[in-house]
């Protein structure tokens, strides 16, 4: 959770110095987040290709494994497609961009930025970063009330790493490698779906 409020004190700190204009015009006029996408595409990258683990998880694969990260991504489309339903602020396919970020702030509000503007990728940030502190808090009744399985789904792709520890501690370490897996799985589409949808 700590890393989760860092980040979130990150974007409150920018917005409050974007608000007062306390930055150098420079860095207001121009646009610099696709140059960090780039950088943050590329980390991404080298962090799943040095996965050993997440690598060997991938090649040695069961057929059933793969129902849970299909599940997280038929269970997220079906509740943002409701929740659009019940407002007026953003349309389906807003929702289901915003919904393709599965937990990972970073690399999806950037994307959905850069496509469709600040407001939306402003929602998709805060959206992510809320589904992230949910998994965190609440993967005890998760995982009492709702199954194994339920943290995993609720952590999207923050199961293989952010959230990976307190899943493991409630679910059981025998876990981790599904946790692993649907969270790499997801963090790999996540540009795709994004891209797919916009």
């Amino acid at each position: 959770m700590k890393g989760s409020l860092i980040i979130l004190s990150f974007f409150a700190g920018g917005l409050l110095l974007g608000m007062y204009k306390l930055l150098p015009d420079e860095l207001l006029q121009n646009d610099y987040s696709l140059y960090a996408l780039y950088v943050l595409m590329f980390l991404v990258g080298i962090g799943i290709g040095s996965n050993k683990k997440s690598l060997q998880v991938i090649k040695s694969v069961n057929f059933k494994i793969l129902l849970v990260p299909l599940s997280v991504i038929t269970g997220t489309y079906i509740g943002v497609s409701v929740f659009s339903l019940i407002q007026n602020n953003l349309s389906l396919i807003e929702s289901l961009a915003v919904g393709s970020g599965f937990g990972y702030y970073s690399l999806s509000s950037v994307l959905i930025t850069e496509v469709s503007g600040e407001e939306l990728g402003v929602i998709a940030l805060l959206s992510n970063i809320s589904r992230e502190i949910i998994t965190l808090l609440l993967t005890p009744l998760f995982a009492r009330y709702f199954g194994k399985l339920a943290p995993i789904s609720s952590g999207g792709a923050t199961a293989m790493d952010t959230t990976l520890p307190i899943i493991t501690k409630y679910i059981g370490s025998d876990y981790a490698i599904i946790s692993v897996f649907s969270g790499v799985v997801l963090t790999i589409l996540v540009p795709f779906l994004i891209a797919i949808i916009l």
